[in-house]
């Protein structure tokens, strides 16, 4: 990690600096961890249950703990990468680099947010939920931004651990335990997950190939051809949907479910297999916004199978 690349602070004014350190958290991002985190907590409970006001309570402060955790870890991963970032057409607006936030200020910024993460879903959820969400953001930071991305282009494969354990965070905040049969679905959902983040992002990273090749990152694109790419992404998508099959069997879902990832993995089929045929930018970019619509889809149809058949 370089610090020469990171320009100096400069005056953005109240309403730029608050702005500046909204974006360090990546919001989209969280948006997209948080997706998978409700519709758990709704298969784990089996729907609302007979006290909707303390399960809804729930929800909120699981999100909400949720979303510091993971906008803690956005901020370490930003402060770590600000010399690629520096250095990457799509990153080099990002605050650190434009210098509207001090390295010193984001590492702070990030310590905090953690902390309270930590704090806020031990006292107001459970202990074992604030665990995992920690060793969530360890294992992006430490793992995954430290040690892969810079190293291996199978940076993401493991790297989409930490991008799956919400899964685990939710069904944690319900049941207060993961390590137990019944937390089975639990664990189907994080392979789901885990294996749908390669074809997301390599989808992206045949786009943006070049800028990770400047910036002397081995994303797959980089190291190999945009055809290769192609082929692990449509390996990648059978296992994913066959972990969406596998969750029908093992969380008991209904009709509502099934359909939904029958539908939806037959459309991400179609769209790998149109990216391995056609290895294009137009197609990747197809791919990776559908790759979006599908996990949200998706996980939105365990939580209506369940609220409307149960």
């Amino acid at each position: 990690m370089a610090t020469s690349a990171t320009t100096a602070p400069r005056r953005i004014g109240l309403r730029g600096m608050l702005r500046a350190y909204v974006l360090l958290t990546k919001p989209r991002i969280v948006e997209l961890l948080l997706i998978t985190t409700v519709p758990t907590m709704v298969v784990a409970n089996d729907g609302i249950g007979p006290d909707a006001t303390a399960f809804l309570w729930l929800v909120a402060a699981t999100l909400v703990g949720g979303s510091l955790a993971a906008g803690g870890a956005n901020v370490f991963n930003c402060w770590c990468d600000r010399d690629i970032d520096a250095r990457m057409s799509r990153t080099k607006g990002r605050p650190l680099p434009r210098g509207d936030v001090s390295p010193r200020a984001a590492l702070v910024f990030g310590v905090v947010l953690t902390l309270v993460s930590f704090a806020w879903l031990a006292l107001l959820v459970n202990v074992q939920s604030a665990v995992l969400a920690l060793a969530a953001n360890a294992f992006y930071v430490l793992v995954y931004t430290l040690a892969l991305k810079r190293s291996t282009p199978q940076n993401i494969v493991i790297g989409g651990v930490a991008g799956a354990v919400p899964t685990l965070v939710g069904w944690s905040a319900v049941t207060g335990q993961v390590f137990a049969l019944a937390a089975i679905p639990a664990w189907v959902a994080f392979l789901l997950v885990f294996y749908w983040t390669p074809p997301h992002f390599w989808a992206l990273a045949i786009k943006y190939r070049d800028d990770y090749a400047a910036a002397g990152v081995p994303m797959l694109p980089v190291v190999t051809s945009a055809e290769t790419t192609a082929r692990y992404i449509l390996r990648y998508s059978w296992v994913m949907v066959s972990m969406s099959l596998l969750f029908f069997v093992v969380a008991r879902m209904g009709v509502i479910y099934l359909v939904a990832a029958v539908v939806l993995g037959a459309i991400f089929l179609k769209a790998a297999s149109d990216l391995r045929a056609r290895p294009t930018l137009k197609q990747a970019m197809l791919l990776f916004h559908y790759s979006i619509s599908y996990l949200g889809l998706l996980f939105a149809s365990m939580a209506l199978d369940v609220l409307v058949l149960r």
